[in-house]
C-alpha cells in the first residue's frame, strides 16, 4: 500500500470529521461574510487551532481579492492550496550519514514503537541502524526496544535498568563509530517537560553525542500524540525551550478525528513534520509529504 492509500485511510476520522463541515460552508453560491465566519468555525473544530485558522481565513481572503474570486466553488481549490502551504511552511533538513536521532516526548506517546517503525524504514533505505536504549528508568524499557531490535533486526546498545543514561549513549556512539554504522537512534526517558533534572539530562545527552561524534549529523525528534489535539503545542514547546527540536513525528493519526492538529504545529511552531504513524505495522510510519496529507483529509 502506497503512501497517498496510508494517509487516505489514517485520515478518514479527520476527513469525515472536516468534510461535512466544509461541505456546508462550499455549498456554492457568492462567498459573503458568513462564509468565512462559517469556514473558521469548521477549521477550528477540525484541531487547526484559533490562530492558525485565523491566518488561514486571512490568506484565503487576499488571495481571492487579488484573483477576483467571488464564487465558493472556485475558492475551495485556493483554500487547498493554502493548506499545502502552511504544511510546507517549515522545511526539512536531508538526512546526511553518520546520523543521529534522538527521540524525546512525554510517557504514552508511543515512543518504542514508533523507534522501532523508524529503524525498519531506514533498513529499507538500505542504512545500517543501531538502537541505543537509552531509557534506563522505566521498567521493561529496554527489553521492550530490545523486542523492536530483533523484529526489525538491527543492533542495540543497553545497560542494566537504572544505569547513567549518558553512559549508554557514550557506548552506542562508540559501537557506532567501530561498527561504521550510518543512524544511531536514541531512546530517552519519557517525561513531563515540567521535570527540570530530566530535561538537564536531555542536555547531557546531547552534549555528549556533539562531542564523542561531531562529523555526525545530529537531530532532536519529538513523538507527539495526535490524539491530544492543542496540547501536543505545550509539550513540543518546552521541549523546543530546553533541549531543541528539529523535528515531529506525529503518531496514532489512525485513531483521532484531530489530524487537523498538524497545521499549527508547523505553522506556530516553525517545526516541520518529518514523519507520521498511520497504523500499528512496522510499516505504518510514512514521511510526510503536504500535499497527500492535504487531499487525504479534504
Amino acid at each position: 500500500m502506497g503512501f497517498f492509500s496510508k494517509i487516505k485511510n489514517g485520515l478518514k476520522k479527520t476527513k469525515d470529521a472536516l468534510i461535512s463541515k466544509l461541505n456546508a460552508v462550499f455549498r456554492g453560491g457568492d462567498i459573503d461574510n458568513d462564509f468565512y465566519e462559517d469556514l473558521e468555525f469548521a477549521l477550528i473544530s477540525s484541531d487547526m487551532g484559533v490562530e492558525t485558522s485565523q491566518s488561514i481565513i486571512k490568506s484565503l481572503k487576499d488571495r481571492l481579492r487579488e484573483k477576483h474570486i467571488v464564487k465558493q466553488e472556485i475558492a475551495r481549490n485556493e483554500l487547498k492550496s493554502i493548506l499545502v502551504d502552511v504544511l510546507n511552511s517549515s522545511q526539512k533538513q536531508e538526512f546526511s550519514y553518520p546520523l543521529i536521532i534522538t527521540i524525546v516526548g512525554v510517557n504514552g506517546v508511543g515512543k518504542t514503537t514508533t523507534i522501532g517503525k523508524l529503524a525498519n524504514y531506514f533498513k529499507e533505505q538500505k542504512k545500517s541502524v543501531t538502537l541505543v536504549a537509552g531509557d534506563t528508568f522505566r521498567a521493561a524499557a529496554s527489553e521492550q526496544l530490545n523486542e523492536w531490535a530483533k523484529r526489525v533486526n538491527v543492533k542495540i546498545v543497553k545497560h542494566q535498568e537504572g544505569a547513567d543514561p549518558s553512559a549508554v549513549v557514550y557506548d552506542g556512539i562508540a559501537s557506532a563509530k567501530a561498527k561504521k554504522t550510518d543512524v544511531l537512534i536514541v531512546d530517552t526517558a519519557g517525561r513531563l517537560h515540567t521535570k527540570v533534572n530530566l530535561m538537564e539530562e536531555l542536555k547531557k545527552i546531547n552534549r555528549i553525542e556533539e562531542r564523542e561524534w561531531k562529523e555526525a549529523q545530529k537531530l532532536n525528534f519529538i513523538i507527539v500524540d495526535a490524539t491530544i489535539g492543542q496540547n501536543s503545542l505545550i509539550q513540543v514547546n518546552a521541549f523546543k525551550d530546553a533541549v531543541g527540536i528539529d523535528g515531529i513525528i506525529v503518531t496514532k493519526l489512525d485513531g483521532t478525528s484531530k489530524g487537523g492538529i498538524v497545521f499549527p504545529i508547523i505553522k506556530e511552531l516553525n517545526t516541520p513534520v518529518y514523519f507520521v504513524g498511520v497504523g500499528e505495522g512496522v510499516e505504518d510510519l510514512e514521511e510526510f509529504d503536504a500535499e497527500k496529507f492535504v487531499d487525504g483529509i479534504l
